[in-house]
């Protein structure tokens, strides 16, 4: 079974409730189309329904009305993910109204069902820069205590097998931290080493 179709296996295995934040980006459509025509995720897709729905019959996508569409400025648990998020960053001092602005932010919406357990994970960027992504987060879920730093990774596949791991090659991504340290670097290496192990 060749890298991608263990990745896959995987996570058919242990499905998990993805969260797709531009819901209306082309791209990203196609890509839940598939997950959920391939079983390998349960989707939630952040926009306007109506946006969502006409672009999936006009791209012929038939798998689209099996994914959960929230719709950031109506939806039920708008008024609880509020509350939650001027609880988190009271300290910082965020009014309820200020909050409540974020929540019509896709990007922070999904982080926010991420802290309440209705979803698992994200995935963004098609129409967002890096930063953009990480920052709810941050500011949100936060790093796993005893973790001191956040970085990216990609992994390339190659024809020839002699360059990384049966041609599978893992490059860590400083973009997010652009100054690390060495300890840091050496964290970064050593989690993109055990990533590539687990998944191959």
């Amino acid at each position: 079974m060749d890298f991608i179709s263990k990745i896959k296996a995987k996570a058919k295995e242990n499905k998990q409730r993805i969260v797709l934040p531009e819901g209306t980006e082309a791209r990203t459509l196609e890509a839940a189309n598939i997950l959920i025509e391939e079983g390998i995720a349960d989707i939630i897709l952040i926009g306007n329904p109506e946006v969502i729905n006409k672009m999936a019959t006009d791209a012929g996508y038939q798998h689209i009305d099996k994914a959960t569409i929230v719709n950031p400025l109506d939806h039920e648990k708008r008024d609880l993910y509020i509350d939650m998020l001027v609880d988190i960053r009271k300290k910082k001092g965020l009014t309820r109204e200020a909050a409540a602005e974020l929540m019509n932010d896709p990007l922070y919406l999904a982080v926010m069902m991420i802290k309440n357990g209705d979803a698992d994970g994200e995935v963004a960027g098609a129409d967002n820069a890096t930063g953009d992504v990480l920052r709810p987060a941050f500011q949100i879920v936060k790093t796993k205590p005893g973790i001191s730093v956040v970085s990216g990774a990609f992994f390339m596949i190659v024809d020839d097998k002699s360059f990384g791991e049966e041609g599978i090659i893992t490059f860590a991504d400083c973009a997010v931290h652009p100054n690390p340290t060495a300890q840091e670097l050496a964290e970064i290496a050593i989690a993109s080493g055990e990533t590539t192990k687990a998944i191959a």
